[in-house]
């Protein structure tokens, strides 16, 4: 798997009708994966899209997700750039470059669905996330 980089969109509830929208408009292959599936069942927030990724023929890829409890969604400000791969040496550097000067809101650490991923802002205020995909057993 080559790294990549595409726009991350934050939702305040409807990422699933907005990513269907999407997938209406430039085509592809929808995943949606919610808070409930991810060892959130039962909460309000269970239904509620924890990662939703768009590939489309053309080649664009698009992720976006619910804002979870407890991080403030900002209209205007709720888009992230995400890096993802396999190759953690690559991105393990990325991390240390992007997040070096910048704020660490999630370090970067092993995550209830099996990768490794942090999110920060980089000194110039940018948001990145960072994702490390662990090989499918």
């Amino acid at each position: 798997m080559v790294s990549r980089l595409n726009p991350y969109i934050s939702f305040d509830g409807d990422a699933r009708p907005a990513m269907e929208f999407y997938k209406e408009v430039f085509g592809g292959t929808l995943a949606l994966n919610t808070f409930g599936e991810s060892g959130a069942a039962g909460t309000p927030q269970a239904d509620n899209i924890m990662h939703a990724l768009l590939e489309t023929p053309s080649g664009f890829t698009l992720m976006a997700a619910d804002t979870p409890p407890g991080m403030e969604y900002s209209k205007g400000g709720n888009f992230s750039v995400s890096v993802s791969g396999d190759d953690e040496a690559e991105l393990r550097g990325y991390w240390e470059k992007l997040s070096a000067g910048g704020t660490v809101s999630v370090p970067l650490e092993k995550q209830m669905w099996g990768d490794v991923f942090g999110m920060c802002t980089d000194r110039f205020g940018i948001p990145w996330m960072v994702d490390i995909v662990q090989a499918k057993a």
